[in-house]
């Protein structure tokens, strides 16, 4: 049950009040419940309770309060409230004919007098005094931890609590042992300024308190709906058949889940059925211990020292063999009990195994494109200078006039002529490489190659 503005969007987006569980309809609050009994007439409305549930901090902490007053409140409703020495502020979480029902499953008399009033519907002072004092909530806690360190006292204050005047603080702690804090609570007064009332919590309170995601996903029982806290020991886990893992069986409080207790009256309920002194029983071959109890299916499995194996039996099964060992008798086989499971099999989704299908071949193939495609560039650029096969045989004397050039050059630097000895052999080389797309003009390149070096002999 929520408000209006958390509900689903047309986009399928949650909206969300940004409230942070302090809502005006309830239905954000921790604790929150249901009047179911809000819109039924009653003969008498003079009869009706005139009690109504207040709850503090966003419902982790409740308490009962008197209406003297003409007005009627509705759920949600901020009132003001009557404190110690000053006011209070809550919020009205509870109305009408259920809470006389709360009060009778909490033992109060609808008439005692410790039950304080309700003074009138909170105003707009009022709430901005209860916002400064709760915003000073923090800090207080901080350095009140800081304080019990420093007086090296073994305890945790877990929350604090300032009454919305600022005149009242009320510290919850948690303790293993007693702890003397009479010197603490004259610190406490001195350095914040207020009446100290210091309230001892256990373990699975203060998880209520600080809320949280169970391992079921779901919000904390103790922070939701769960008041009362029953004790829960092993022997409970025993009885449903499960392992006795601390770590699995503890809630964040450190101590066994509170749901371990949910589903007992049921496993109690089937165990009856089951014999009580069936815990060996004698076979030809050796004894048979028990192991666990299926109540789901009514059957009693066993295991043997000389094998690991586990025998599922029916429960006249093991009471006859026990009727037999009381006799004397020892019979030959323990006669198992087939086990179907009723569970549909789960058709596992089919995959390609992508890394059977892959070949290195064609890995290899693509590796040897890149390196053709990387070395192509430089190889292909000495093969465009090779001539063909028919340039080749055209070109022969060309090879010739190559071994001519370089050694002109040679005999020209003996003479002195080194600078037209060595530039003009580099010309026709560029000469030479474009003989295969100019035959027609290779004559007459040779000529004047001929020509040259003989005048720079002359000269």
């Amino acid at each position: 049950m929520g408000c209006g503005s958390c509900g689903t969007g047309k986009d399928g987006v949650p909206g969300g009040c940004q409230s942070h569980g302090s809502c005006s309809s309830g239905g954000c609050n921790r604790m929150n419940v249901h009047d179911w009994l809000a819109n039924l007439p009653f003969s008498d409305p003079e009869s009706g309770c005139r009690i109504v549930e207040i709850s503090f901090n966003n419902g982790s902490r409740k308490d009962y309060f008197k209406n003297t007053t003409n007005h009627f409140f509705e759920k949600g409703d901020m009132v003001a409230l009557e404190g110690i020495n000053g006011f209070d502020i809550g919020s009205v979480n509870l109305t009408g004919e259920l809470v006389r029902l709360q009060l009778k499953k909490n033992n109060i008399k609808e008439d005692s007098t410790d039950i304080k009033k309700i003074l009138r519907r909170a105003n707009e002072t009022d709430l901005n005094k209860c916002r400064e004092t709760k915003a000073k909530e923090k800090e207080v806690m901080i350095r009140s931890r800081a304080i019990a360190r420093q007086l090296n006292l073994e305890m945790k204050v877990a929350e604090v609590e300032i009454q919305a005047d600022g005149r009242k603080a009320t510290f919850f702690y948690i303790a293993d042992d007693r702890v003397d804090f009479r010197e603490l609570i004259k610190i406490y007064a001195g350095e914040f300024k207020v009446k100290v009332e210091m309230k001892q919590i256990g373990a699975r309170q203060e998880a209520g308190k600080v809320g949280g995601i169970g391992s079921c996903g779901r919000e904390l029982c103790c922070s939701t709906w769960l008041t009362d806290f029953k004790s829960v020991n092993t022997n409970v886990a025993r009885y449903q058949n499960l392992s006795i893992n601390q770590t699995k069986l503890s809630g964040q409080c450190g101590r066994l889940k509170c749901c371990l207790n949910y589903e007992l009256d049921t496993y109690l309920d089937a165990l009856q059925n089951f014999p009580e002194d069936c815990d060996m029983i004698e076979v030809a071959r050796s004894r048979a211990f028990l192991v666990k109890k299926d109540i789901f299916r009514n059957l009693m499995w066993y295991t043997m020292p000389d094998s690991n194996k586990q025998y599922p039996l029916t429960i006249e099964r093991v009471q006859k063999i026990k009727a037999l060992n009381k006799q004397g008798i020892r019979p030959e086989e323990l006669e198992t009990v087939e086990v179907v499971s009723k569970k549909p099999i789960e058709v596992e989704p089919t995959y390609a195994d992508v890394v059977g299908q892959i070949s290195l071949k064609s890995l290899e193939k693509t590796s040897r494109k890149r390196r053709d495609m990387e070395r192509g560039p430089q190889q292909q650029r000495p093969q465009q200078n090779r001539p063909n096969q028919n340039q080749q045989e055209g070109n022969r004397p060309n090879q010739q006039q190559r071994g001519n050039q370089q050694q002109r050059p040679q005999q020209q630097n003996r003479d002195g002529g080194e600078g037209l000895g060595q530039s003009r052999p580099q010309q026709n080389r560029g000469n030479q490489n474009q003989q295969g797309k100019e035959g027609n003009r290779q004559p007459q390149h040779r000529n004047n190659q001929q020509q040259r070096p003989q005048q720079n002999r002359n000269n």
